[in-house]
């Protein structure tokens, strides 16, 4: 069953319940029963475990002797709605896979609302089930949240903040401060998807080809690729805002190394390429939602690529650089037609309200 036939299924089995309201009004904020009514109808019921059902204001959970991680988002994209997903799966996944660059497995998240006056019932339900959906398929729980509601025109729909706790893979070892000349830097998927897909549909902008958000978990990923390749794995990050040229740059600057990157090797989906070119974007900079990269020793790059390749996350991996000492603080691009330039740290917002 694919992804969208799995939604599709999950909107039949979850349909909508029948609400004496249509739209949020701040009175939905307000802590009293215009609250209770909107969380009743929704929230509660559709997300529904044991932790969540206690209706505190925190969660209070058991975890097994370890090592934890915590990290939390917002996410404020803009539109909520995009090919691909929606804010509610963005969500859950960004904090799950921001959990699992720390190379954590999320076990729990909150949830928290800034809803404005005016959203649409039917807007919110679908947005709780892409919510639910992303749940799901992560294997994680919301526990805790909260929601406010804001005058009309001053929230876009919708904003979301999650939170997240997880245990640490007991082999995870992801630093900066492992991070060495020799080396190999991966990928594991084709990059700027997510933000040509939110391009695709914003302000009307339409290309010939539908391009589709790749938002998802990649924490299945993550802890199979720990579990046989452990310590060598040196760094794990997702390039979401600033995109790869960001994240690449940080890490130049953060160990005083620098990074060759092969031009060639760099995977971009063609119709994606196409729409860069046609809005003067270069890929590099553009955000990502369901890749990761990751700096492995030198000896198991070949085998955490050819892990990736047979992974569904990873199906279009590849390895696009190396770590070395001759340039430091400095991305350098090998270009296809064999010259080479700096890549730069992005002045700005190239694309904002992406995720």
């Amino acid at each position: 069953m694919t992804e969208s036939e799995q939604k599709i299924k999950m909107q039949l089995q979850c349909p909508m319940p029948k609400l004496d309201f249509d739209i949020i009004t701040l009175g939905h904020g307000s802590g009293g029963l215009l609250t209770n009514r909107l969380l009743d109808s929704g929230v509660f019921d559709l997300l529904k475990n044991d932790l969540l059902d206690e209706r505190h204001d925190g969660a209070i959970f058991e975890v097994e002797a370890g090592r934890m991680a915590f990290s939390t988002d917002s996410y404020v994209i803009s539109p909520v709605f995009f090919p691909g997903g929606n804010i509610g799966e963005l969500a859950v996944n960004g904090t799950v896979n921001d959990l699992a660059m720390c190379g954590a497995r999320a076990k729990y998240l909150s949830l928290g609302f800034i809803l404005e006056e005016g959203l649409t019932m039917r807007e919110f339900w679908d947005i709780l089930l892409g919510i639910k959906y992303a749940a799901e398929q992560a294997g994680i729980q919301i526990v805790t949240g909260d929601t406010k509601v804001v005058e009309r025109g001053k929230g876009d729909k919708i904003f979301i903040n999650t939170s997240g706790v997880g245990m640490l893979h007991p082999r995870a070892q992801i630093s900066k401060k492992r991070v060495q000349p020799g080396d190999v830097v991966l990928i594991s998927g084709s990059v700027a998807t997510h933000g040509m897909a939110i391009m695709s549909v914003r302000q009307g902008l339409e290309f010939e080809t539908d391009i589709v958000s790749d938002t998802t978990n990649l924490n299945h990923t993550v802890m199979a690729m720990l579990d046989l390749f452990g310590e060598k794995i040196h760094l794990l990050h997702d390039p979401t805002r600033g995109g790869v040229a960001t994240v690449l740059n940080e890490l130049a600057r953060d160990t005083r190394l620098g990074i060759d990157l092969l031009e060639r090797n760099i995977p971009v989906l063609e119709e994606v390429a196409g729409a860069c070119e046609l809005l003067g974007l270069d890929p590099l900079y553009v955000a990502n939602e369901g890749i990761f990269i990751a700096v492995v020793a030198a000896e198991a790059a070949d085998s955490v690529l050819e892990f990736l390749q047979a992974d569904p996350n990873g199906a279009a991996a590849a390895i696009i650089g190396n770590i070395t000492a001759e340039h430091p603080r400095q991305v350098l691009l090998h270009s296809t037609i064999g010259g080479k330039r700096v890549v730069n740290m992005p002045v700005g917002e190239q694309l904002p309200r992406i995720c």
